[in-house]
């Protein structure tokens, strides 16, 4: 079940502790899917209610695989003063081409037409329409278009997708974690990703330093946090074999489970048929959160040679 109670704290942790000001609401990692259409209502409600005059933006995912569904969560999340609202495209029955997904995507963003609209772009789970090729001309039908997230690897159809569409001002919110400074260097515009969440303030100084063109420090910020990931990755496959997530640099359950390390927060368990991490993983991530220095405990001093400045 879900613990609404807990929605104040994890906004003002967000914003005082990883300096992560803005959050994208029942997406992947936070189970917006396996949610009731009743449940994923009173998420954004919450989110909206805590973050108000805390969070500069609430963008809340709608996207189902009804129709009707994602209307009625578009609809929703207007009437509570949500700052924007996005859509994964359906994954079951699956739209084949361009022009049917931005049909169905044209419907959705309709329902809230006050609203800014962001497509969620992860073709591992809805199909191969490249989003370079959903972007031509995407405004003259869908007006209320602003930007996509992209959970995707291809950096070719990412840089495409800057490179054709300069003069639109469309916001690029790069979705794989562990490659955003390569993404930073093609021209996105922001980032949306799952491990923010606990490595918000470490990223947070990737991205200073790239403004500030100190691109030696970015990349060992990105480097540092590749570790983490990539450990994890590792640790996740040989303790449990769960549902990798796209974008996601790994599972939601093992992203619960180091959320929960690091911040303090119960995340609790994922919902069936996800399972929740292992001891043991939980156990080796915390370790090396700590070799990191993204961890920070009372009383421990012994700082592996990893750890990133």
């Amino acid at each position: 079940e879900i613990n609404f109670s807990v929605i104040g704290q994890y906004v003002d942790y967000l914003v005082k502790e990883q300096g992560v000001k803005s959050v994208f609401v029942n997406g992947t990692t936070g189970e917006g899917l396996s949610l009731s259409i009743s449940e994923r209502r009173q998420v954004a409600e919450e989110w909206v209610t805590r973050g108000r005059n805390k969070l500069d933006h609430v963008v809340i995912h709608v996207g189902a695989l009804s129709l009707k569904e994602s209307q009625e969560l578009a609809r929703h999340a207007a009437e509570i003063g949500a700052d924007g609202i996005a859509a994964i495209a359906p994954f079951f029955l699956k739209p084949w081409n361009k022009d049917v997904l931005i049909n169905f995507l044209k419907e959705v963003a309709a329902a809230a037409p006050a609203l800014p609209f962001y497509y969620y772009h992860i073709p591992a789970l809805t199909g191969a329409v490249r989003a370079e090729e959903l972007l031509d001309g995407i405004q003259d039908k869908i007006p209320t278009f602003r930007g996509l997230k992209f959970s995707d690897q291809d950096l070719l159809d990412f840089g495409q997708c800057v490179d054709q569409n300069r003069q639109q001002q469309f916001a690029f919110l790069f979705g794989v974690d562990e490659q955003l400074l390569s993404a930073l260097v093609m021209g996105a515009t922001g980032a949306v990703g799952s491990t923010y969440n606990y490595l918000g303030k470490k990223t947070n100084q990737m991205l200073e330093a790239f403004e500030q063109k100190d691109f030696s420090s970015a990349l060992n910020y990105q480097f540092c946090i590749q570790r983490f990931i990539n450990f994890v990755v590792k640790l996740g496959k040989l303790h449990i074999c769960p549902y990798f997530a796209a974008g996601a640099g790994f599972g939601v359950s093992q992203t619960k489970a180091i959320m929960t390390l690091v911040s303090g927060i119960p995340m609790g368990p994922p919902r069936l048929p996800l399972q929740k991490a292992s001891k043991e993983f939980t156990d080796s991530a915390e370790a090396k959160l700590k070799s990191l220095d993204f961890l920070s405990l009372t009383g421990f001093k012994d700082r592996n040679m990893e750890a990133c400045s």
